[in-house]
């Protein structure tokens, strides 16, 4: 990690190795200069690792600080010698780093730290604050609330602004109705953001419905519904704006269809349904809607669920498939066009091909695009400020403490490039983030081994590395891969699907055959596989999975007892529970 953007002091001596008493005293009066003209000022050498850390350390905080490397000062090798001898004198200090936060002297790597871990460094750099916020959070998504709270009750003076522009079809995640199961849905989903503002309130956390664009550095313009504008200032700003559906760019996407966004906001039940996408998100409605009886078709430009394990991906559409859902493969729409007004009303496809010109119709009363979601950073001013994102997906680059390239900025949740797009990953992130910030803590948010599920009508969860994944990464030769079908108890009774669902783990031959891929088909996949990650956080091998007594009859048993190989090409199906 590089030191800390900013200005680089440079300080010119006389150059003699011993100094003039004048010499010595214009000397002095400089380093007086630089220490009372700087909020912080470090007096630094290029190559020592204490003087890095101290870097890295201000730079995570976002403090802007003047750097001074004693063996890059001036033309002659002795004038560092001279500059460390004076700054001795000052400060009774003869090593580096030597740091100064508004004139006070810190000393040096040691107790800087400990100054960060108790609070005190904090507490000297807001002491001389002009701003209005001590974190100022730009989005009211899961990461950006939590970050503000746990800001809050370290004391902090926060704002969250938070302002959702309506969708197309002018759903803004509040306003609702789609019969009793729709109202049911949006009551929770009012009691979730009445509770949130509840909380922020508690903690003292300003919350303002207003749509938030920088205008410079440290400082943004918040714009309410009625188009009154409001500018604050922060120390800090964290950017936590989520993501918003993606629509095709044809004729007719935004006038006709809806999203996720839009599913449980419509006024009446969408009837014969087309989803276009292969996301979990397309999957998870499909199954939901297919699950309350209408008729539903996926369309699939490539493969289900890309990102994922790609054999599980295809048992979970298989097994959707045998159960109503109906897959149009490799095909992308190209127009969709209203024949009918109505709630819902029709709605004609046109789809072609994308292995040839091969084209097909298609009557539905609803088209649903999953097809993706950009990130909602392209209109809030962060080039004005500098603020580096990925001119194609809009996500932003950040390091390992969510900083980006502007010292002052952070960034948590789905807007992070390369990062998981999860709720509880958010919050984690920003829990953590406002705790390194704020209260002294230097724990990082762990983005290996999390665990997730999909939805779907059969759950599938899973913690890790996907097979195809591993193999890149650690090569076919070097794993073993153990699995089987398994059905639960409850299924055999109701004489519900045999040999339907599927477990399988990924393990590292030359690494104590640790599991680095766990995979679950199967009813309650979420249940099993949040209590399987914990053990992988801690080392899990296919050892002490032998050596761990499983409950029967449970899903999660199957784990205790795996034997079989994919190498071995045995059949894996289960002949009793």
């Amino acid at each position: 990690m590089s030191s800390l953007p900013g200005r680089r002091a440079r300080l010119s001596s006389p150059g003699t190795s011993s100094l003039s008493p004048e010499a010595r005293e214009e000397l002095r009066r400089r380093l007086l200069g630089l220490i009372e003209g700087n909020r912080v000022m470090i007096f630094s050498k290029s190559y020592c690792p204490h003087s890095t850390r101290v870097k890295e350390l201000f730079s995570s905080l976002g403090v802007e600080c003047n750097i001074l490397e004693l063996d890059q000062v001036g033309k002659w090798n002795d004038d560092g010698a001279n500059v460390q001898e004076v700054l001795s004198e000052i400060t009774n200090q003869r090593t580096v780093p030597n740091i100064f936060v508004n004139k006070i002297h810190m000393g040096g790597c040691d107790r800087t730290f400990q100054a960060h871990q108790s609070g005190l460094l904090q507490k000297l750099l807001q002491e001389d604050s002009t701003y209005d916020y001590d974190l100022i959070v730009i989005g009211g998504g899961s990461g950006g609330l939590a970050c503000a709270q746990e800001a809050a009750i370290l004391g902090k003076k926060v704002m969250v602004l938070d302002f959702v522009v309506p969708s197309p079809q002018g759903t803004s995640w509040v306003k609702h109705n789609w019969e009793i199961m729709t109202e049911a849905i949006q009551n929770h989903i009012g009691s979730l953001n009445w509770s949130y503002r509840l909380s922020l309130r508690e903690k003292t956390v300003a919350y303002v419905n207003s749509y938030g664009e920088f205008v410079k550095h440290h400082k943004i313009k918040a714009t309410n519904g009625k188009g009154q504008e409001t500018c604050y200032t922060a120390a800090k700003f964290v950017i936590a704006t989520g993501e918003r559906p993606r629509y095709l760019g044809i004729q007719g996407d935004k006038e006709y269809c809806i999203t996720s966004d839009d599913l449980f906001s419509l006024p009446y039940c969408p009837g014969k349904t087309l989803v276009v996408g292969a996301s979990y998100v397309a999957l998870e409605c499909a199954g939901f809607l297919a699950g309350v009886g209408l008729d539903v078709t996926v369309m699939v430009r490539s493969i289900l669920l890309r990102g994922f394990d790609q054999e599980m991906a295809e048992k979970v559409g298989s097994y959707m498939e045998q159960h109503g859902v109906k897959f149009l493969r490799k095909f992308i729409p190209v127009m969709v066009q209203q024949l009918e007004k109505g709630s819902p009303g029709k709605l004609k496809v046109v789809a072609k091909s994308t292995e040839g010109p091969e084209t097909i119709e298609g009557i539905y009363n609803t088209v649903l695009l999953a097809i993706g979601r950009d990130s909602s950073t392209r209109k809030i001013g962060l080039e004005k400020i500098g603020v580096k994102i990925n001119e194609k997906s809009g996500k932003i680059p950040v390091n390992d403490m969510e900083q980006t390239n502007v010292p002052y900025v952070y960034a948590v949740g789905d807007v992070l490039e390369g990062k998981l797009e999860l709720t509880p990953v958010a919050i984690q992130a920003g829990k953590l983030l406002a705790r390194r910030l704020f209260g002294g803590r230097l724990e990082k948010c762990d983005y290996i081994n999390v665990p997730t599920t999909v939805f779907t009508p059969l759950e599938y969860g899973c913690c890790g590395l996907s097979e195809e994944k591993a193999i890149e990464v650690h090569k076919k030769e070097n794993l073993e891969v153990y699995h089987t079908l398994f059905w639960p108890l409850e299924w055999t009774v109701a004489g519900r699907d045999n040999n339907t669902c599927y477990a399988k783990i990924i393990c590292n031959k030359f690494d104590n055959n640790r599991v680095i891929g766990f995979h679950i088909l199967g009813p309650n996949a979420g249940e099993v596989t949040q209590g399987f990650a914990a053990a992988m956080k801690c080392g899990l091998t296919k050892q002490l999975l032998d050596d761990t007594i499983g409950i029967h009859p449970t899903c999660g048993e199957v784990f205790t007892t795996l034997e079989i190989t994919k190498s071995s090409g045995l059949d894996i199906s289960q002949k009793g529970c």
